[in-house]
């Protein structure tokens, strides 16, 4: 699995399960992942990358504060699960 900088996952483990998070790096085994609430953009989570799920979703990560970074976020999130329910309508 690759993945970039900017890229949005969903983490589907741990304690943080069902979470959006931003990809602010990777490695060959590791994400680094931030949603600027709990971890800041300054102090990623690193998180095996067997636990997320990616998404087809981007942010922008240039100029990005953690402010931005939660509402980007929580508007991806609130986008995502409207169209998902109007596929089950």
């Amino acid at each position: 699995m690759k993945f970039a900088s900017g890229m949005v996952v969903i983490s589907s483990a741990g304690h943080d399960s069902g979470n959006w998070f931003v990809v602010t790096g990777a490695d060959e085994r590791y994400v680094y992942i931030a949603d600027g609430k709990e971890r800041k953009l300054s102090a990623p989570k690193r998180k095996n990358i067997k636990h997320i799920r990616k998404t087809e979703l981007t942010v922008t990560l240039t100029d990005m504060t953690d402010k931005a970074l939660r509402r980007a976020l929580n508007a991806l999130s609130k986008q995502s699960i409207a169209e998902e329910s109007e596929k089950l309508v």
